[in-house]
């Protein structure tokens, strides 16, 4: 599709050199005429949702992938939130999209739904929709993709062999610890109808690290999957949770772990016995940026034993569970910073969501075993770096701070300019920019920008969406030095605008 020559009420340029979207409030929608739902017949072999949203989530469904934004955009201007459509996208894809042979891959149509709605909260008014916007089109991509891999549709729950309410718990447990999927998925059905959504968030939280397949997906499934949930209500949640737990038995091409000792289930069972000598008070230790360090170079240089004894070690000391994620951050940025890629960028998502697994947990024995499993996943990590090439020497403490060659408001453009074409250089430039008392916020809302802007693939999102929160988790000592990893992997300036945004320009323009 050609691109108008002329951006002048599409966009505003900036310092940063076109950074800035705006889509004022999306007046093209006043231009589209209205899509009624389809009143076919619903298939009796799918799951059905709620009757208030099976409608539109049929709309995704149904609608061709280049109808689809202007459909959508009719219901919006006919009444439908903002809301509605993040449910019906998320249900959309737990229906159509299966987590297999990995929780990853076409998969991210469902990973990725939080991540565009954190991109949609933080972003300014004008641009609201445009993350949306583009998880619809890239649903329907990964909908094309389920079709040729087999064409797999979420099947109703067996209503018949649900457990009683009172035995559900006890059921779902020992389903998931035998890696049974039939039995996990009546229980967990039968647990969204009974239960609370802090019960379920819990039964979770305490079995989204357990092991070490996909590379980190369970952990951030379960941490979007329910946040998600708390934006868009409780009442869609039951197969949400089917394809939650569904993914988290995941072991495509592996003998049945419960049964098996595997190297991606080994951390689990030996933190199982090293929590034991953290005290009773683990959680009230001081902030040690010594400690901070030591860690890191262990996660450096040592196995995922020595990284799960060294944060052992230093909370039985007195240090705080703080401190110890402020190495796990940190080491996460290094490894992208030592190989910028698919791996290091899932060590920086897969941490952003076991701390928020952690923080949102109550279970004393969840938390730790969450932030010992993602101790040893960092190693783990390196470890698979390793089958993808060099993997460089760098150090994030290390780290030199380069001042940019313009001042003031320029900088910023300078940095993002950089990340197209050198991004060591526009890490250095974006410490020295903020410790020479740059606003971080202004950087973090040009690269939302220019993720809007320039972003092609799930992994923009939910790379930014986890870089840009977590720079908020990160002691203030060392929160410069992360964020400044995040220019490994962000887009910069250059470029072409990506195609969702040529699609939305022609319906303005229309």
């Amino acid at each position: 599709m050609a691109m108008h020559n002329s951006r002048r009420s599409f966009l505003k340029h900036t310092a940063l050199g076109g950074l800035a979207l705006g889509l004022g409030d999306l007046a093209f929608l006043s231009r589209l005429a209205p899509v009624s739902a389809s009143e076919a017949r619903l298939d009796p072999n799918g799951v059905r949702l709620r009757p208030e949203i099976e409608g539109l989530v049929r709309l995704l469904e149904e609608t061709p992938r280049e109808k689809l934004l202007e459909a959508v955009a009719a219901r919006i201007r006919g009444g439908t939130s903002y809301q509605e459509v993040l449910a019906a996208l998320l249900l959309a894809g737990v229906r159509n999209v299966e987590p297999r042979p990995s929780v990853g891959f076409k998969f991210h149509a469902v990973l990725v739904v939080n991540s565009a709605h954190l991109a949609c909260l933080a972003g300014p008014d004008e641009d609201r929709w445009l993350p949306i916007f583009w998880a619809l089109d890239y649903f329907k991509d990964s909908q094309e993709r389920d079709v040729q891999e087999g064409n797999w549709r979420m099947a109703p729950v067996k209503d018949s062999a649900l457990p009683p309410a009172h035995q559900a718990r006890e059921a779902f447990l020992d389903a998931m610890h035998r890696w049974d999927e039939e039995a996990a998925d009546v229980a967990v059905a039968a647990l969204a109808r009974t239960a609370g959504s802090n019960e379920l968030f819990e039964l979770f939280a305490e079995l989204c690290g357990r092991d070490f397949r996909s590379i980190g997906h369970k952990a951030i499934f379960v941490a979007n999957g329910f946040r998600t949930l708390r934006c868009i209500g409780w009442q869609h949640a039951e197969p949400v949770l089917r394809s939650l737990a569904y993914a988290l038995l995941n072991h495509e091409g592996e003998p049945n772990p419960a049964e098996s000792d595997l190297a991606p289930d080994r951390p689990w069972r030996k933190n199982e016995e090293r929590i034991a000598k953290l005290p009773e008070n683990w959680r009230s230790g001081r902030v040690d940026e010594n400690a901070t360090r030591e860690l890191l170079a262990v996660l450096r240089t040592g196995s995922e034993d020595d990284a799960c004894e060294k944060a052992v070690e230093q909370m039985a000391a007195g240090v705080s569970p703080q401190s110890v994620f402020d190495a796990l951050f940190l080491g996460a940025g290094e490894l992208l910073m030592r190989q910028p890629g698919i791996v290091g960028l899932h060590a920086v998502t897969t941490t952003n969501a076991m701390h928020y697994n952690f923080q949102t947990a109550s279970n004393d024995e969840t938390r730790k075993m969450l932030i010992l499993q993602n101790a040893a996943f960092l190693p783990m990590f390196r470890e698979a770096m390793k089958n993808r090439g060099r993997v460089r020497d760098a150090a994030i403490d290390e780290l030199e701070a380069t001042p940019p060659a313009n001042a003031d408001g320029e900088a910023l453009g300078e940095i993002f300019a950089d990340v197209s074409r050198n991004r060591d250089d526009a890490a250095k430039k974006t410490l020295s920019w903020l410790k020479s008392g740059g606003q971080a916020g202004e950087l973090v809302d040009a690269a939302r920008r220019l993720i809007f802007l320039k972003g092609t693939g799930s992994h923009d999102y939910k790379f930014s969406s986890a870089v840009l929160e977590d720079f908020y988790h990160v002691s203030p000592a060392w929160r410069d030095r992360f964020l400044a990893t995040g220019m490994y992997n962000l887009k910069g300036s250059a470029g072409n605008d990506n195609s969702l945004v040529e699609r939305t320009r022609a319906a303005f323009n229309a």
